[in-house]
């Protein structure tokens, strides 16, 4: 169970980047295939043409070697899962009029209304290896990966019987190593995996250099008898020494599975969360890198017909995507747009549920709550009552924004006080000096600042 629900998130995290919108072979950044997890074969990061050939994970497990506890207990071990895609070349080739027997490449072909186009696709594999146990991770392990490069023919037959072409997908031939070694470290066992890509020859170009290169690749480490500790919020007697000498290359170690579990860690290109999971609200993959799964299906129900069908033709994946957003009712849409769930943990939240009822009124409406009105409320800073209308000079001390650095000891106007969820007052202003100060307030784009990083000003010093 623990090990499938991380699975889904690493699926997600397999197919991030596979394809762009708007899902077009044509489109100019689908040209190239972009990934996170990307292995390049041995000097192409160096020649500029792919990324670099390793990665390299250090986690924490909380039990060290020799401490089972008795021959009634099982054997502390640590299953490696690899995970990654092959890329996949789907050509097309039209009947040569010429040679009746022979095929010419062609970049797209019409099979009766259906449009097919050339593409890059993928094969995903995952490898794992028998459980290793403490005593065999106490020496350096080693294995190695080959992946056979194959060719396979498809050919392609019209309504009427008639041949018009075939496809030929071919993929090239993959290699690497996988090390694995234990350590330990302040009574916890330091495991050090380490996948390298070892491709034979050096590539030649961008599109070599991908063909060899193992895509979105990622780990998944199964625990048996032991448990790993979260480097994120590590124990304290962990926090100082151990958790922190851990040290990481091109992926990140967090807990997966449900909360509370510590038997599963992914090893992700992706820096996420412990136990991060895909959000129920989400109708199905997008692959757009980060994607926000509301604005890209409004975007998919833009396009015109002959777009969607160039998508469709471009990749199955595709095909669901455009094919789930026509077919997406208004109620799915809704479900899209996000829901508001309660920040606060379980140990704090009170019993009292009253400051849900809104009356019957939306809850961003501001009829929602009547007790806050930006218009009028104020803020105390430095003993001089802050509101609407109030002048401040700005000491930006967040950082928030690299733009803070050029707004430090300018003048602004307060056009409202706010306070979030969280009960945090945040003061928002236009500046002074802006031409664009009354566009500003009347479109509603402020800056924002926390009370302290404001300076009240009088009549006298805003004329100075």
């Amino acid at each position: 169970m623990t090990l499938d629900l991380a699975r889904t998130v690493a699926d997600a995290v397999l197919y991030e980047g596979y394809l762009l919108y708007p899902y077009r072979a044509t489109s100019a950044k689908n040209q190239a295939r972009w990934q996170f997890g990307v292995l390049g074969p041995p000097g192409a990061a160096e020649a500029g043409i792919g990324e670099e050939s390793t990665m390299s994970v250090e986690c924490l497990l909380s039990r060290a070697a020799g401490t089972a506890g008795g021959d009634h207990l099982p054997r502390p071990t640590v299953t490696v899962y690899l995970r990654f895609l092959q890329l996949q070349h789907r050509g097309l080739e039209h009947l040569d009029s010429a040679d009746p027997s022979g095929y010419v490449a062609t970049s797209e072909l019409l099979l009766d209304d259906h449009l097919l186009l050339t593409w890059d696709e993928a094969v995903d594999h995952e490898l794992s290896w028998p459980a290793y146990t403490f005593e065999e991770l106490a020496d350096v392990v080693r294995q190695t990966v080959t992946i056979a490069g194959a060719e396979q023919v498809e050919s392609l037959t019209a309504a009427d019987g008639r041949t018009v072409g075939r496809v030929v997908r071919r993929r090239w031939p993959l290699s690497a190593m996988l090390t694995a070694e234990t350590t330990e470290v302040d009574g916890y066992l330091r495991l050090s995996i380490t996948v390298e890509n070892t491709a034979p020859a050096t590539p030649r170009t961008k599109d070599d250099a991908v063909r060899r290169s193992l895509l979105g690749a990622h780990l998944l480490l199964e625990a048996s008898g032991t448990g790993f500790v979260s480097l994120l919020e590590p124990p304290d007697a962990a926090a100082a020494s151990a958790a922190a000498a851990c040290r990481q290359h091109r992926c990140w170690p967090v807990m997966a599975g449900p909360p509370g579990t510590e038997t599963v860690v992914l090893a992700s290109p992706i820096i996420l969360y412990d136990h991060p999971e895909v959000a129920p609200e989400s109708a199905g993959a997008l692959f757009d890198s980060t994607e926000i799964d509301e604005i890209l299906t409004l975007r998919v129900m833009t396009m015109t017909e002959a777009e969607k069908a160039e998508a469709r033709a471009t990749d199955p994946r595709a095909r669901e995507i455009i094919d789930r957003c026509d077919e997406m009712t208004p109620e799915m849409l809704q479900r899209l747009h996000g829901i508001l769930r309660e920040p606060r943990s379980v140990s704090d939240a009170t019993t009292d549920q009253g400051w849900l009822d809104t009356g019957g009124a939306a809850w961003w409406d501001p009829a929602a709550d009547e007790s806050v009105r930006p218009d009028v409320d104020a803020v105390a800073i430095k003993g001089v009552s802050v509101r609407k209308g109030s002048r401040v000079r700005l000491h930006p001390s967040r950082r928030a924004d690299a733009q803070d650095l050029f707004l430090a000891d300018r003048d602004a106007r307060v056009t409202a006080v706010l306070s979030d969820v969280d009960g945090d007052v945040h003061v928002a202003v236009v500046l002074l000096d802006d031409p664009a100060a009354d566009l500003h307030d009347w479109y509603g784009r402020y800056l924002y600042f926390a009370p302290d990083e404001l300076e009240p000003l009088t009549d006298h010093a805003a004329a100075g």
